[in-house]
């Protein structure tokens, strides 16, 4: 059986020379658009005591000269990640009083370079020559075709024609150089059911999961996320900016979204391979009290349920223990 899931690819840009330049303007484009509905948002929220909400602010910049920088569909990215930011800094506000709302795209007299998403107005693929034509917003255009077109290259075992669908593309600046991320719809190919057997999975914060399979116990510990969580947090913390936060801030940030994914997806992995090796058809996934007022529970539930997911990662340490002793 087929199921369809949607899976992100990197490409590295061949030409980055010629696109550079105008790839730096696009980003540059986006936290200008940031932080002119973040200071939009700040004053009405002064005077209202209410954050706008996305619709809100989309009808409030869209008659603001920077919003022709970008694509109209990627300058409202830029407005519902803002939006976004702002929820979660509302839900956490809830567990810590002295979290931080979202800050300003500035660092100094410059401002960062933003990720561009283009959605499918904003690109036009060509994956027989691995190419892709990136839209400028009327503002940077020196003419009414005027457009940036990469030439990628990704994984020697992916192939983008094989693909169903490229939904979005993005440009997005990874400390050295600019990166093409591709978001697809992908058929994987699934067992109908891999057995009749059935395993629990208890989540927990000292082992990130316990899974009792029916001839003994799996433990799967979280020490090294928790390590990640409380160095990248206090770097977070000891490099934040006057004015919201700064790149180092920012870079770690994302250095521990990006390892803390690593590890929900090689968790899940590693659970699925166990699975399918001992003819487990179904998996029981327990929902603790205490998990579920974490920070890890949501996400990692979501992870153990993606069984479609196969990447290939490095596999964590884990803890056996016989059911029947």
């Amino acid at each position: 059986m087929a199921i369809e899931v949607t899976r992100t690819y990197a490409g590295s840009i061949q030409n980055h020379r010629q696109v550079c330049d105008g790839l730096d303007s696009l980003g540059d484009s986006g936290s200008k658009i940031w932080n002119v509905a973040r200071w939009t948002a700040d004053r009405i929220w002064e005077e209202t005591d209410e954050i706008p909400d996305g619709g809100t602010l989309k009808a409030y910049m869209k008659a603001q000269e920077c919003w022709k920088d970008l694509n109209a569909q990627s300058s409202q990215k830029v407005i519902e990640e803002l939006s976004h930011a702002f929820q979660s800094w509302f839900d956490l506000r809830h567990k810590d009083d002295k979290s931080n709302p979202p800050g300003y795209r500035k660092h100094g007299d410059t401002r960062p370079k933003s990720t561009v998403t283009f959605k499918a107005d904003g690109f036009k693929h060509d994956s027989e020559n691995n190419r892709v034509r990136l839209s400028k917003g009327k503002n940077l255009k020196d003419h009414r075709s005027d457009f940036l077109l990469c030439e990628y290259q990704t994984r020697p075992d992916v192939d983008l024609s094989e693909v169903n669908s490229v939904q979005t593309v993005r440009a997005v600046w990874n400390g050295d150089e600019w990166e093409l991320h591709f978001v697809c719809k992908v058929e994987v190919e699934t067992l109908d059911s891999a057995g009749d057997g059935v395993a629990g999975i208890d989540l927990g914060i000292t082992n990130i999961a316990t899974v009792a399979f029916p001839d003994e116990y799996v433990l799967y510990p979280g020490n090294s996320l928790k390590e990640d969580k409380h160095y990248f947090t206090r770097t977070e913390y000891d490099t934040e900016g006057e004015n919201g936060p700064s790149e180092q801030s920012m870079w770690a940030r994302r250095k521990l979204a990006a390892r803390e994914t690593h590890f929900y997806h090689t968790l899940t992995d590693t659970i699925i391979t166990e699975r399918v090796e001992r003819g487990v058809g179904t998996l029981a996934v327990s929902w603790p009290e205490d998990v579920r007022e974490s920070d890890w529970g949501k996400d990692r539930q979501q992870e153990v349920a993606l069984v479609g997911v196969r990447p290939h990662l490095s596999v964590p340490p884990v803890q056996r223990r016989d059911s029947r002793s």
